[in-house]
């Protein structure tokens, strides 16, 4: 699988990255409130095939293949301490590419923050595989309000289309028992999020020999505004 894998390329004045995995249905663009650095450290945005700039590439297909394109094409970008930010499904293929790199030999994140999503072994876990074109065209929509923008009818069905692939690779998504990574992870929970709960989130303390439990203020899309105190775990990670 070829193709750029990131939306811009990284800085070479960083002396460290912030990697941020788009969740179902969406591309890079989803961070679109999100500074491009914090001081000198770089954010640096995640575009899966299929969606926005990609938008003629066949989709990854699975997680697998996703991680091990992905950790391929961001082997020289990993010079300087990186941290991966997944939220909601985005976690799954940043906790899959974190494993991908560990099996390469290849430098991994200092630290995986899961924000919103259930652990590998609790999958799948996501409202939206039981919501209906309708309901699913309303939740694109008020995405595209909550990022800033106003929904285009035309843009909405060309996501709808992106978003049952991405589905599907979630409803098959599953690992059988958990595996631990030598990256720390912090899981975060939203307050007001009534989506996951934070019991339902315990399940990551089995992946990693340092897993830390943080609850953020704010509902489930919070982290769209990048609100301060969710950007200063990333910048001191």
């Amino acid at each position: 699988m070829t193709g750029r894998w990131l939306l811009r390329k990284p800085s070479v004045d960083a002396s460290a990255r912030v990697f941020c995995f788009p969740y179902s249905g969406m591309g890079a663009s989803m961070f679109s409130r999100w500074p491009r650095a914090m001081g000198d450290v770089d954010v640096c945005l995640i575009q899966p095939p299929g969606r926005e700039n990609r938008s003629r590439e066949p989709h990854f297909g699975d997680y697998a293949s996703f991680a091990s394109a992905v950790a391929e094409y961001l082997e020289p970008y990993l010079d300087v301490p990186f941290v991966f930010f997944g939220h909601c499904a985005g976690a799954l293929p940043a906790f899959e590419t974190a494993c991908s790199l560990a099996g390469l030999g290849l430098p991994v994140p200092s630290r995986l923050f899961v924000s919103a999503q259930v652990a590998p072994h609790d999958c799948p876990h996501d409202r939206f595989l039981d919501l209906t074109d309708a309901e699913l065209k309303a939740e694109l929509e008020n995405l595209a309000v909550l990022r800033g923008g106003s929904p285009h009818p035309a843009l909405i069905e060309l996501a709808l289309e992106v978003l049952h692939e991405d589905l599907e690779v979630n409803r098959v998504y599953r690992r059988s028992e958990p595996v631990s990574i030598p990256s720390a992870i912090t899981v975060l929970h939203w307050s007001a999020d009534v989506e996951v709960t934070a019991a339902q989130l315990e399940g990551w303390k089995d992946y990693s020999a340092s897993t830390e439990f943080v609850t953020l203020v704010g509902g489930h899309y919070e982290f769209l505004a990048a609100p301060q105190p969710l950007l200063d775990l990333l910048k001191d990670s």
